[in-house]
């Protein structure tokens, strides 16, 4: 069977959706740190919009590859001339097919680093935008790290960034060059699921370059932007049933197709000196102050993941809609949003928290999309500090005990603890002191120094060794009926 490129368009059946721009002069815009599935589900997909409507032919995007893993996205998207289907998942099992070719451009670094740089360099990229997850950044306030800590960065930085091994130590290595050569800085844009990912963005950025040359950071702070985003849609990791529902339906083989939600939603902050895409007219949310949105959906939908993601492998379910099927996790997840979550809110005016929530479980109950509680549980020490721990400490402070949280926080407790005795293998890069901490319920609240607001809070310390109790005497099931 064929494989999906440029002469396979003519070929499909009428209802998939095929790039109108491949035979235009477009040029890259856009560099992109991170092509992954959330990737390719979103900006990329937005971007394609913009060219399919011919608004958009100075934005393509040229996607960077940092890893040797990257090397299969390469082959993926080189072998299909850039191209790859997004096939959003409808919860009646019908897939809405279309074939998205904004990525014009894959580099990848460790093969050709002359070639990243020249392409970061290039004076028609204005955006340098990133997903490369919540663990991806150096320099975070919200779990303690520094850059000087991560042993790339300071490798990268005792080279004078010669030699570039993160995404951070390519930004400040080109913002050096462009400055040498007089080219105006580009926009950095997160599109993680971070708190203040611009904020965060900064920070990592002008610490590599401190390490680098003082003057180049004091530069870097003043003259380069990092606009803040809130990003959302669920997007699982492809499987083979993912490439092989494409071969049927399109009759080419897709090395690399994603799956998505129906549902999609882009806040950003309008802060783009060196100018942007029209992202308003392919349907994201242009604002002043992103940080109302982003945090109703990290608190809600991403703490909501969180909830749902031990206490549902515990009770012996693999995705989302099942565990949501059952009415007792249901009613769980739904009371840590509602009465530890929500109350912490600084709601925009018009916005409908109800309604939202009400919409996030019909999302979660999509059982097209397939959502694994795996995915949703991986990387945790990095993702509960972000997304429950700031919850929970803010109803700590209004003298709330929240005890919806309590629960949820013993569950992953309970969760590293049987991962320790090979009940469930653990994704995470503090795995090992999660699970040699997790053996006892206290010594776990003090393992990383993200969850010292918890460990702190002596009633919220009492409402989860209650539950750690209740889970050790007579298992998850009575936990979830407490």
């Amino acid at each position: 069977m064929d494989r999906l490129g440029r002469a396979s368009l003519t070929s499909l059946p009428a209802d998939i959706a095929v790039p109108s721009y491949l035979d235009r002069e477009i040029s890259v815009g856009i560099v992109h740190f991170g092509v992954g599935n959330f990737h390719r589900a979103h900006q990329a997909m937005y971007i394609d919009r913009l060219l399919q409507v011919g608004t958009a032919d100075e934005w393509a995007i040229c996607g960077i590859g940092l890893f040797d893993r990257d090397a299969r996205m390469r082959d993926a998207l080189v072998e299909q001339d850039g191209l790859y289907t997004l096939a959003l998942r409808h919860p009646d099992g019908n897939d809405e097919i279309s074939v998205v070719g904004s990525i014009r451009r894959f580099l990848h670094a460790p093969d050709d680093p002359d070639a990243v740089l020249d392409q970061l360099t290039d004076p028609g990229v204005r955006i340098v935008s990133l997903t490369i997850t919540e663990g991806g950044y150096v320099e975070d306030a919200t779990d303690g790290k520094r850059a000087a800590d991560d042993p790339n960065v300071v490798a990268e930085a005792a080279n004078g960034l010669s030699a570039p091994l993160t995404a951070f130590g390519w930004i400040v290595a080109a913002l050096r060059e462009r400055r040498r050569r007089g080219i105006p800085p580009f926009t950095v844009l997160s599109c993680d699921n971070v708190p203040g990912n611009g904020t965060v963005a900064r920070r990592s950025v002008e610490a590599v370059a401190r390490m680098v040359a003082p003057e180049l950071a004091d530069w870097i702070a003043a003259e380069v932007s990092f606009p803040s985003t809130m990003v959302d849609r669920i997007t699982p990791v492809t499987v083979d049933a993912d490439v092989d529902r494409i071969r049927d339906r399109a009759a080419f083989v897709d090395a690399w197709p994603v799956a998505a939600e129906p549902f999609e939603q882009w806040i950003i902050e309008d802060d783009f000196p060196a100018g942007r895409p029209d992202f308003a007219a392919a349907g994201a949310t242009v604002v002043a102050d992103v940080h109302a949105y982003e945090a109703i959906k990290i608190r809600l939908l991403n703490g909501g993941h969180q909830a749902v993601a031990y206490i549902g492998q515990l009770a012996g379910y693999r995705y989302v809609h099942e565990a949501l099927g059952d009415p007792r996790i249901a009613a769980f997840v739904r009371s840590y949003m509602e009465q530890d979550a929500a109350p912490t809110l600084a709601v925009p005016e018009g916005f409908d928290v109800p309604g939202y929530i009400d919409e996030l479980f019909h999302r979660f109950a999509n059982p097209a999309i397939a959502d694994t509680l795996t995915r949703l549980g991986t990387d945790a020490s990095n993702r509960i500090p972000k997304f429950v721990v700031p919850a929970l400490r803010d109803r700590l402070a209004a003298g709330e005990t929240p005890r919806a949280g309590a629960r949820l926080i013993a569950s992953w407790r309970e969760f590293n603890r049987q991962a320790g005795a090979g009940a469930f293998t653990l994704d995470d890069e503090s795995a090992h002191v999660l699970m040699e901490s997790a053996a006892d319920p206290r010594r776990f609240l003090l393992a990383l120094p993200t969850l010292a607001p918890l460990a702190d809070a002596p009633a919220f310390v009492e409402a989860y060794l209650a539950a750690c109790r209740i889970i050790a005497q007579e298992g998850v099931d009575a936990v979830l009926g407490s």
